[in-house]
Parts: C-alpha cells; sequence; structure tokens
C-alpha cells in the first residue's frame, strides 16, 4: 500500500485538522466535498425511504475510504448497476418516477453515486450543480429559520468545495477557499435582498398547496385517544398578536371543527336529518366592544381556521385574504376554500361576550341529542337515575348539567395524558372504571350524559391557552389543543362548558397544558435551570416569529407598501418592475465599472507579457504567451546564445519584479522596460 495512504483512522477521529494539512491535496479536497454532500442532504434524509437513505451513507463511505486508500473508482458498468438499482427502488418505493417525492429521491441517490465519478473537474462541476439544486428542495419539507441557517452553512460549504476546486496549483488552505467562499456570498448579499424585497410574488413563497397532507393539528373526527397525542406535539400551531389588552386564559378558546354525530365510538361533523329550514342556524349575536388581533396560522391538514370564539364582525363578514375564501358555518366553525397548506396571516375581531344558536326549540335540535341505540348502556342507565334524584324532579338543563360536573368534581377522576387504551365503549369503561383521561374524555362522556338527558350538547375542538413570548406576540401550541362541550338551552342558544375545568380547573382558568415528555437536552437544561431553558426558548419562538413575519410573509402587498414608503402614492405591477429593473441596470454598471478598473489594475502586466512575447517572436524566439519571463530567458539563451544573453538579464530581473512582495505594475513598467527596449534592439529580426 502506499504510504501516503497508510491512514489511521483512530488519528483521523481524534485529530481532523492535523490530519487533513499532511493528507495529499486531493484526498483532503474529495473528503472535504463529501463532508459538504453529507451536510446538505442531512436534512432530506427523514423524508426518503430507508434505502435511500442506506444508500447515501454508503456511497459516501465508500467514497471516502476510496479516497483515503488510494483505491481505484468503480467501472461503468458497476455504476449502471448502481444506476438502475436506483431507479427500480425509486419506482417500488414511490410508484413513479415523476412528482416530487420521486424527484427529490431520485436527486440525492444521483447526487451520492456522482461522486463515485470522480475523475475529473468537470466532474466535480456537476456535483456543485446538484448540491446547489438539492438545496433548494429542502425548502419543500421545511421552511424554518433553522432550515435557513442550515441551509447557509451548505452553501457556504459547497462554495468554499468550487473555490478550491478552481485553485489547481499548489495547496491552498480551507481556510483560503472558506473566506473566498464567505466573501463571495457577502458580496450577493445586498443583491440578493432587493431580488427578495422587489420581485414579484406568484402564490407563497417555497410552500406547496399539497404540503398540507402530512402536517400535523386538528383532525375533522375525533376518536378518544387522539387529542391527547396531538397535546404531545410541542409544534407551533399558530401565533397571536393583540391590538388592545390581552384576553383572561379562560376567555382563550380557539374554535376548530364542531361534532355532533357519533357512531359510539367515533365523533364526526354533523349531518343533518331534517329539512334545510328546520336546521341549527348560527343566530350570532355579539356584545361590547371587539378585540382586534392577529393570527399567523401554521400549515394544517384541514381547511379549518381555529379563530378566536367567536370572530364575525357585525356584518358577518370572514376575515379577509386574498387569493382565500372563507366562510361561517352554522356551527359557528370558520371554513376556508382549501386545506391550510401554506403559513398564511390574518387580522380579525373577536366578541368575547356573545350569544348563538336559536333561543327556541328547533326540529334540528333532535340530531344533538340522538345517540347510538345499543351504544354506552351503563353511562346511559346511570343519567337516567341522576333525573330520578329527588332534588333534581323538573330540574331545567343548568341544574342538570351542574349535577354532571359536580359528579365528576368529586369522582376521584384523573386529569391525564396518558390514559390508556381504552375499549369499545370507551364511554363506559371511562365514567365508571378507569377514570382516567383527557379532555376529550370529559367532554365526550359528558356530552353523552347531557343527550342522555334529552339536553342537546355537541363536542368543540380547539386550542384553550396561549405561551407567553418576546416581542408582544404569543403562542399555541398543538400541545393546546383542548375539547370541550356546548349545550343548548332554552332562551339562551348554545352555552360553553369545559368538564376538564371541573377536575382540572388550572387547564382553563390558566391555560396550562400538560407538559409533554421534553427531550433528552432540553429536559437536562430544564432541570438545571428552569429559567434559562425557559429563557432561551422564548428567545428562539421570538426568532422564528420574525422569520415567519419578515420572510416567509413578506407579500404583495408589504411589497407595495415597501414602494409608498419610497414616495409613490399609488404602486402598481409596473412600477414595481421599472424599480427592480433600474435597480439591477445599476447593479450591472457598477459591476462593470469594477471589472474595468479591476482589468486596468491587473493587465498592465499582461500587456507587457504580451510586449514581450511579440518582440521575441521578431527575433525568431518561439514563446508561449502562458510562459513566465524565466521561461522566456531560457529560451533566449537557447535560441540566440550570447547575442541574446542582455535579453535574457532583463527577462530574469522581470522575473524577480513581478513576483516581488509589493510589486507594482506601474513602477516596473517605468523602471524595467526602457533596459529591455535597449537590449532587445540589438537582436536579430527574423523575415
Amino acid at each position: 500500500m502506499n504510504a501516503l495512504h497508510a491512514i489511521d483512522a483512530r488519528r483521523l477521529l481524534a485529530r481532523p485538522a492535523a490530519f487533513l494539512r499532511r493528507t495529499p491535496r486531493e484526498t483532503r479536497d474529495t473528503l472535504v466535498l463529501l463532508a459538504v454532500i453529507g451536510f446538505t442532504a442531512a436534512p432530506h434524509l427523514p423524508h426518503l425511504p430507508m434505502w435511500c437513505a442506506v444508500l447515501v451513507v454508503g456511497v459516501l463511505g465508500w467514497r471516502a475510504g476510496i479516497a483515503l486508500r488510494g483505491g481505484t473508482l468503480p467501472g461503468r458498468w458497476v455504476m449502471w448497476a448502481l444506476l438502475l438499482l436506483t431507479g427500480g427502488l425509486t419506482v417500488w418505493s414511490e410508484r413513479t418516477l415523476l412528482g416530487r417525492e420521486a424527484g427529490v429521491t431520485m436527486l440525492v441517490a444521483l447526487l451520492a453515486l456522482k461522486t463515485l465519478e470522480l475523475r475529473a473537474r468537470r466532474d466535480a462541476l456537476v456535483v456543485f450543480f446538484l448540491g446547489f439544486f438539492l438545496l433548494l428542495t429542502q425548502f419543500l419539507y421545511s421552511q424554518s429559520l433553522l432550515t435557513g441557517l442550515w441551509m447557509l452553512l451548505a452553501l457556504w460549504g459547497l462554495l468554499s468545495a468550487l473555490v478550491l476546486a478552481h485553485m489547481p496549483v499548489g495547496r491552498p488552505s480551507l481556510g483560503v477557499a472558506a473566506g473566498v467562499a464567505a466573501r463571495a456570498t457577502a458580496l450577493g448579499l445586498p443583491l440578493m435582498a432587493v431580488l427578495f424585497a422587489l420581485f414579484p410574488r406568484i402564490g407563497p413563497l417555497w410552500g406547496l398547496p399539497q404540503d398540507a397532507a402530512g402536517k400535523t393539528g386538528l383532525s375533522g373526527t375525533l376518536r378518544l385517544g387522539g387529542v391527547a397525542q396531538l397535546a404531545n406535539d410541542d409544534a407551533v400551531a399558530f401565533r397571536l398578536r393583540f391590538f388592545g389588552p390581552r384576553p383572561l386564559d379562560r376567555q382563550l378558546y380557539f374554535r376548530g371543527p364542531v361534532l355532533s354525530t357519533t357512531n359510539g365510538r367515533e365523533w364526526t361533523r354533523l349531518v343533518p336529518t331534517v329539512a334545510p329550514m328546520q336546521r341549527v342556524r348560527a343566530e350570532l349575536q355579539t356584545r361590547g366592544e371587539p378585540l382586534r388581533y392577529e393570527m399567523t396560522i401554521e400549515p394544517g391538514r384541514l381547511p379549518v381556521l381555529p379563530l378566536l370564539e367567536t370572530t364575525p364582525d357585525r356584518s358577518g363578514a370572514a376575515p379577509q385574504l386574498e387569493g382565500w375564501i372563507f366562510s361561517l358555518r352554522p356551527d359557528l366553525q370558520w371554513q376556508a376554500d382549501r386545506p391550510i397548506g401554506e403559513r398564511i396571516r390574518i387580522e380579525a375581531n373577536a366578541w368575547l361576550d356573545f350569544r348563538h344558536g336559536p333561543r327556541e326549540p328547533v326540529a334540528g335540535l333532535r340530531d344533538l341529542m340522538a345517540l347510538p341505540a345499543l351504544a354506552h348502556p351503563r353511562t346511559r342507565a346511570w343519567a337516567a337515575e341522576l333525573r330520578r334524584r329527588p332534588e333534581l324532579q323538573g330540574a331545567g338543563p343548568s341544574q342538570l348539567s351542574a349535577a354532571v360536573l359536580q359528579h365528576i368534581r368529586t369522582g376521584e377522576y384523573t386529569y391525564t395524558l396518558e390514559p390508556g387504551a381504552y375499549d369499545d365503549d370507551a364511554i363506559d369503561e371511562f365514567w365508571f372504571d378507569r377514570k382516567l383521561g383527557f379532555c376529550e374524555h370529559f367532554a365526550a362522556a359528558y356530552v353523552v350524559v347531557m343527550r342522555a338527558l334529552d339536553v342537546p350538547a355537541r363536542i368543540v375542538t380547539g386550542y384553550q391557552g396561549i405561551e407567553a413570548t418576546r416581542g408582544g406576540y404569543w403562542i399555541v401550541r398543538q400541545s393546546n389543543a383542548h375539547a370541550w362541550a356546548e349545550i343548548w338551552l332554552p332562551g339562551e342558544g348554545w352555552v360553553r362548558v369545559d368538564p376538564t375545568a371541573a377536575v382540572a380547573p388550572e387547564r382553563v382558568h390558566s391555560g396550562r397544558s400538560l407538559a409533554s415528555p421534553r427531550g433528552l437536552v432540553a429536559g437536562a437544561l430544564a432541570t438545571l435551570d428552569p429559567a434559562l431553558a425557559a429563557s432561551l426558548r422564548s428567545t428562539w419562538e421570538e426568532l422564528n416569529n420574525r422569520w415567519n413575519q419578515w420572510v416567509l410573509n413578506y407579500s404583495r402587498t408589504q411589497q407595495f407598501d415597501l414602494m409608498r414608503a419610497l414616495g409613490l402614492e399609488a404602486p402598481s405591477w409596473q412600477d414595481l418592475a421599472t424599480l427592480l429593473i433600474a435597480i439591477l441596470c445599476g447593479v450591472a454598471l457598477v459591476g462593470a465599472g469594477w471589472a474595468w478598473w479591476d482589468r486596468h489594475r491587473q493587465d498592465p502586466w499582461l500587456r507587457l507579457a504580451r510586449r514581450v512575447q511579440a518582440r521575441l517572436q521578431k527575433a525568431g524566439v518561439d514563446v508561449q504567451a502562458h510562459e513566465p519571463p524565466r521561461t522566456r530567458a531560457a529560451r533566449v539563451r537557447s535560441h540566440l546564445g550570447a547575442a541574446g544573453e542582455a535579453v535574457a538579464v532583463q527577462l530574469e530581473a522581470l522575473d524577480r519584479l513581478r513576483y516581488a512582495d509589493g510589486a507594482r505594475a506601474g513602477t516596473v513598467l517605468r523602471a524595467w522596460w526602457p533596459a529591455f527596449a535597449a537590449a532587445a534592439r540589438q537582436l536579430p529580426r527574423v523575415a
């Protein structure tokens, strides 16, 4: 084995910087490029099929081993076999070679496989091109601040490797290449900022409508245990900013899907059984002054706006957002015309003092008292026994509700995120046996009991409570997911009842949801210093919020606001395009001027070299344009002998001057050219 490639792996792991300094340049540059590729592809691995992740790691490791051993790259037939295997596995896992998932899978795999063909600089350039393209595809999955920072580092790494590929002579250090890449990036940042601010916005910045399919969030149905699983998710559901006093925690109910139909196991939205004119309508009435607020909603899987109860204005108009249609359902749920597959920001007004629903009985209320015939027999029997109690003889819905809540309060029930799995009739088992449940268990059992007591009732899912951050914004997380109930009272309409408050009042009155298990690092930090952990979390959320507001939510409206700030009273698309073109032309002129200045700063050496070459060729000395003065001096002596000695001496003097520290073209021209010209006049001329 070649001594240069007899590498001690333990030294590599112990002192990578010292190892790279001792490694031959070709091996070092290859290892750096492989590391950058791995860093660039790493965020994609959780979204790729398992075979692709294994292939990428295996191929990069294989290529690193070849570089360390100085081995031979695989032949063409091996590469064809790997390529066909990759295509076949992609079709097997994605059922196609087209589309986003299949395309990204093939791109990552091809980038890894291309490293097995790194035989020349052109092969490296293909790798760089694929790497830059792969950077963009990461934003198909996530547009978070962390993703942006990761991609910026990956971009810096790719540019550094690209700079190394264009330094063919010597052994430039990684620091030099990284510095050149950083300066190039810094020079491009102003232009990038201008393009970001003025380039026309067409749809969302990065997201795709179909992204919503895999998002977390509320579901359109409820099976006991679903909300508890969602409450273990610490992801942000939406962010809030109030243009006025912050409401009390017990007022912070954000209304999601309203579920009124059950088959005994699962709750879904209402399927009316009466004519449209007899159905239950919203009949909303608001009192007092509205609370104006702004909400930035993260992508989800439902076409639902979880707005603060209650959010229509006095005319019943929907919140406005260009490109979207929002409508208010009879159950007071705001509906979008498509799933929220992108981050959106809206402003709305909420009336915290409101009444809704019919005041007098209507036929449609029968749908909200229905229970499956054979479901929950023990709970229904318990409700019948409750009604027969002497103190409740002739009691109305309010008194019956108070009795049910008192039973929850004193019945040794436990509010927990981990109630365990329930049997087919989860309501009976929860109400009588286990008595362990999350908010959904209490809300569903309460609604079943009230319906068994002939009181119209339904489940409302959504979010309750908020978390403070810096900068005047508030956060609602998926862990704030909640379920509560509504019952219908004659003369009042629908009234919110939160059974969870009977067993865990802090959940509602303080907005504190149960804490999901922390990760290893976060848990250790919270244990050592809870205040520091909370401060870091708040700071990070504020940075994320600024990223969302200033970057991801930068819209056409903000572009026109910027134009107005620049002095245009009524900006249009034509004004935006004109300003953008003018700035780009100005940047191009500045770049051309800099190139002209830089050329005249460096070109005196080139012009001098061409003049010397022309004079020597007249004397019959064959010199090439790329040859330095020292090489030309040797050619003069070889071709002309003693007759060219004076010229050769001057060329050697030029070589020393040209590569001396601090050498300047003007000084060399003035000091050297006259002496060379005098010596050259003595040379013979070839006809």
